[in-house]
């Protein structure tokens, strides 16, 4: 394996510690802050509306080299989570969070054409998929260890190591990561030309509406797990390596597959596995083993479908490239606020917490229809 794609990855580990944690010590940072969990829940919003705010940012940043932009984005992961770790209040929490997620979308987008670039010869979907593998290796045991430091320590020491991890990224981007060619410049407008044609939008669709599904349900995993599905607080963090490991697991599948047949269709069957598992969630929450399993198979679909999709974007964005690829993870954490959103109302609503599960079916459902859309119509044309 290349070492300049492990590079990537540790980008994306850092990234990811920072966006998942959230979900599984919620409970910590809202007695700490003293507001309620719904209220919390806002916290994974403000970093999805960052992520959004920050990846166009790269149209301004379209001349400068792939890896100088790489680098600063590093730099303002770093920045972003220790003022997370010395927040003194809710609304410090909700700021910091914010510029944590400026540079997720616009990393993603600039470590996924410079992994391609990198690849060998038929190996795009996989280079890829190895950058991305450092979000699922984050919740294979980043999130985990976070979990335990806030259980043993404080939530805060959590983000202080994101912020310390981000000096080792730093460094090994600097070092591994080679110069590459940068793509034309086909100005400012032209950054914005394949938002015209309907294939990028059914991608992007579908990645919002996906990941929204599955957020409505993972934003208060933890909670589920112990007051519906009866685990205790201690076993939390085992589940949470449960977890972590079906995202790895998808990670490589999506990427794999990706390259065998298509990415659109490896898409459409995850999304269809996904709205089912949802569903089968809300009806069976109180029974701990069968929840735990149907957790692992909604992560490793969630992590199956970047890799597709985060390629797809890539294939049917010309001209914009930079900006296409950043938009998936617009369209990601535009899915994950929403879903963060709107999974908490049936729990402000005095809902039972399996109630975000099924919130998140219909997401899931019409996720589905688009990606099916999108192969029919696009992908296949394209392949013809």
């Amino acid at each position: 394996m290349k070492k300049s794609l492990i590079a990537l990855a540790f980008g994306t580990l850092g990234l990811g510690i920072a966006e998942y944690v959230m979900m599984a010590i919620l409970p910590y940072i809202a007695e700490g802050l003293q507001v309620s969990i719904p209220m919390a829940g806002h916290l994974i919003s403000a970093y999805a509306l960052g992520v959004c705010a920050g990846a166009p940012m790269l149209v301004l940043a379209r001349k400068f080299p792939l890896k100088n932009t790489l680098l600063g984005l590093v730099a303002l992961m770093m920045i972003g989570n220790l003022c997370a770790a010395v927040a003194p209040n809710y609304w410090v929490m909700m700021v910091a969070r914010f510029i944590s997620g400026l540079p997720h979308g616009a990393y993603f987008g600039v470590a996924s054409i410079v992994a391609e670039k990198l690849a060998d010869k038929g190996k795009g979907s996989e280079a890829v998929s190895i950058m991305i593998a450092g979000m699922t290796v984050a919740n294979l045991f980043g999130v985990p260890l976070g979990t335990s430091l806030c259980t043993l320590l404080s939530w805060r020491v959590t983000f202080l190591l994101v912020g310390a991890w981000g000096v080792l990224v730093l460094y090994y981007v600097w070092k591994w990561v080679p110069q590459v060619e940068g793509l034309p410049d086909t100005g400012f407008k032209g950054q914005f030309r394949f938002l015209k044609r309907p294939a990028p939008w059914l991608i992007l669709g579908t990645t919002m509406l996906g990941n929204g599904a599955i957020f409505c349900w993972y934003s208060y995993i933890n909670p589920l797990l112990t007051h519906v599905s009866g685990f205790s607080a201690e076993s939390i963090t085992f589940l949470m390596i449960l977890a972590g490991f079906g995202m790895v697991v998808g990670n490589l599948i999506g990427g794999r597959l990706s390259d065998r047949y298509t990415p659109g269709k490896v898409a459409a069957a995850t999304q269809f596995i996904i709205c089912f598992a949802l569903l089968a969630i809300f009806f069976v929450a109180p029974i701990n083993w069968l929840t735990a399993i149907l957790m692992c198979v909604c992560t490793t679909g969630l992590f199956t479908l970047s890799s597709p999709l985060q390629v797809s974007i890539l294939h049917f964005s010309p001209g914009g490239e930079l900006l296409g690829a950043a938009g998936v993870q617009v369209a990601f954490n535009l899915g994950n606020a929403l879903g963060a959103y709107i999974g908490g109302l049936p729990l402000e609503a005095g809902l039972g917490y399996q109630y975000p599960a099924l919130v998140g079916v219909p997401f899931s459902f019409v996720a589905f229809i688009m990606v099916m859309v999108f192969v029919k119509r696009y992908e296949k044309m394209q392949s013809v």
